[in-house]
Formats: C-alpha cells, structure tokens, sequence
C-alpha cells in the first residue's frame, strides 16, 4: 500500500483517545428501561432489517431458480440467522467504543452511539455479543439436527459468522488491517444472499453467486464511503481501516473500480444469471452512484452511496420476487 494514513486523512488527525468516556456507569446502576433502549440501539435495528431484506431477496432468487416455495423453511433460516446477525452487530459496538465515541456520528457512519448516549460500559456490548452468539449457535443446532436448516445453509451460517466477528474481533480483525471492506462486502453481498439461498433450495449454486455479484461490488463501495468520514476517530485508536490508509485519489479510483465491476458484471450477466427485470431495476441505483462518485472523499456524507446499495437491494428483491412468480401465487393464496 504506496499511500500514508497522512494522505488519507489529508489534514492530520488531532483526536485523543484518552478522552474516550472516562466514566461510565455499571451496567447495574443503570435503569433497565436504559439497558435496554442501548442493547436495541447498538443491535442495529436498521441494518438487522436490511439483512432480512438481502436474505430475502436470496430466498428469493432460489424460488426463481426452481426451489419450492416454503414459508416454513424460510422462517427457520430466518430463526437462526437473525441471532447471528444480532451478535455480529454487538460484536462490532464492542470493538468500535473507542472510535466510535471520537466520531462525528451520521445516520450512516459512526456506530450506533447507544453506549455513549446511555453512558453505559462496553462490556455490555460485549456480553450482548457472548448471549446473542449462543443463542444462535443453539437455534441453528436445533434447526439443523431436525432437518428444518439444510447443511449447506447451516456452513454458509458458520462461515458468515466467523467473518462476521473476525471483522471486529481478534484474531482477525479485518476492519483493523485494512481488510474490512473486503471482508464485509464479501458477508453482506455474497454469503448473506446465498444463505438466504441455500435455506430453500439446501445447495451451493455458483448461479447465485454471479447473480448477486453487482450488489457485492456495490456493498463494498458503501464500506468505502461509510468509512471515510470515520477516517481520523479510527486512526486515532489504531484502526487501520482503508481510507485512513489511502489517499483520496486513490479511493476514488477504489471506488469507480468497484462501480465498474459493478454495472460491467451487471451488463455482462444481463439476461444469463440476471433476468432483464432484475437487471433493469437495478439501474435504479444508477443516479445515486452517480452522486456518490461525485461527492466522495470531497465531503463527509455518505448518504448518496448507502441510498445506491439500499435502492439496489430493495429493487432487486422486488424483481426476483415478479421473476419467480411471487405475486401471483400470493394472490391466488386462499383466504
């Protein structure tokens, strides 16, 4: 990597890390109508229901590809799924306490802010994530022993999780060296869908992974923009995320690149593993990208990119579902 964490954040960074919450209370202390407005806020609700969406939309795909329609099996996926997601999210809260309470905080980048704001201890955070990953780990087990999950969903499961928390935690800490983008646009573009997949159909289809590949590509350019205003609160703790280790010429060039892979395997897949509906109604995103191109590293919202990945995932989902034929069969649902 040729580029400085100087040139990323341009400027100089004069944050202090020891400023970060000197004194929070015990979790004891605090109210429980307290503890648990923090332990809703830092579970990210917002990002839990885009993950429902994502891995609805792979439910989805694999109805259209031929696998049978099953609520039942739908839900079971959901069960085991909804706790890990839950788990990571906490899992990143605790890793995240110092930068985040550095951060000039946006809807769309610097954490949840539940800890600082209820002035509770991090290791509320992180006995969330402890709970929350046995519970998954126990409905998964269930699910998977009396057949409900498919095995291939549930190692789809396992991988996610592990990637998912060596996001934030050691040994891993993929956020921390620089492989953080990566690393989730991988989770949350490609092995969220897939398992959403492999819940209904119980296979590993490499038809699925073509194609969810676009919004892969766009995932990764939402880290690199949700990251960047958090650029100087990360460096300040030693979390060496890419824009604070690169330039920003060279994460513009970072984020074409991803653009590009984006709509060029968006038109090279057009009517193959993406049916035209689908692939038309991604170009919704188009206009948003196109602002995000615009605007990033030359200011700090990050808005116009999350809106590309939020209107492409929501525009695929409803697509997938007229391609396989969903609104019809609901319609014809008795009652």
């Amino acid at each position: 990597m040729e580029d400085t964490t100087d040139g990323a954040l341009g400027e100089g960074n004069d944050l202090d890390p020891s400023a970060v919450d000197p004194a929070p209370r015990r979790v004891r202390d605090a109210d429980r109508s307290t503890v648990l407005w923090a332990l809703w806020t830092t579970s990210r609700p917002d990002q839990l229901l885009l993950v429902v969406a994502v891995y609805a939309m792979g439910a989805t795909i694999a109805v259209a590809q031929g696998a049978a329609l099953s609520a039942g099996a739908a839900l079971a996926g959901l069960a085991a799924l909804l706790p890990t997601a839950a788990s990571i999210h906490y899992a990143n809260e605790y890793a995240d306490y110092e930068t985040d309470a550095l951060t000039d905080r946006t809807p769309f980048s610097g954490g949840s802010g539940g800890l600082h704001a209820a002035r509770l201890p991090r290791r509320l955070a992180r006995d969330a994530t402890l709970v929350t990953a046995a519970v998954a780990a126990l409905v998964a087990g269930l699910l998977w022993a009396t057949g409900a999950l498919p095995t291939v969903a549930a190692a789809v499961l396992v991988v996610a999780a592990v990637l998912g928390w060596g996001y934030s935690l050691p040994p891993l800490a993929l956020a921390w060296n620089g492989l953080g983008e990566l690393d989730n646009a991988v989770l949350g573009g490609l092995l969220l869908p897939h398992y959403g997949a492999a819940a209904l159909a119980g296979t590993f289809d490499l038809a699925v992974c073509l194609a969810v590949l676009p919004f892969t590509a766009l995932v990764f350019v939402n880290l690199l923009a949700t990251q960047w205003p958090d650029r100087r609160a990360d460096a300040a703790v030693g979390k060496y995320t890419l824009p604070t280790r690169w330039s920003p010429a060279r994460l513009r060039v970072a984020y074409v690149a991803g653009v590009v892979v984006a709509f060029g395997s968006l038109a090279a897949l057009w009517g193959h593993a993406i049916p035209p509906l689908v692939a038309a109604a991604t170009l919704l995103a188009l206009p948003f990208v196109a602002w995000g191109m615009a605007t990033y590293t030359r200011d700090e919202w990050p808005f116009p990119t999350v809106a590309a990945m939020v209107v492409a995932a929501v525009a695929q989902l409803v697509a997938w579902a007229v391609v396989a034929g969903l609104p019809a069969r609901v319609a014809a649902f008795p009652g």
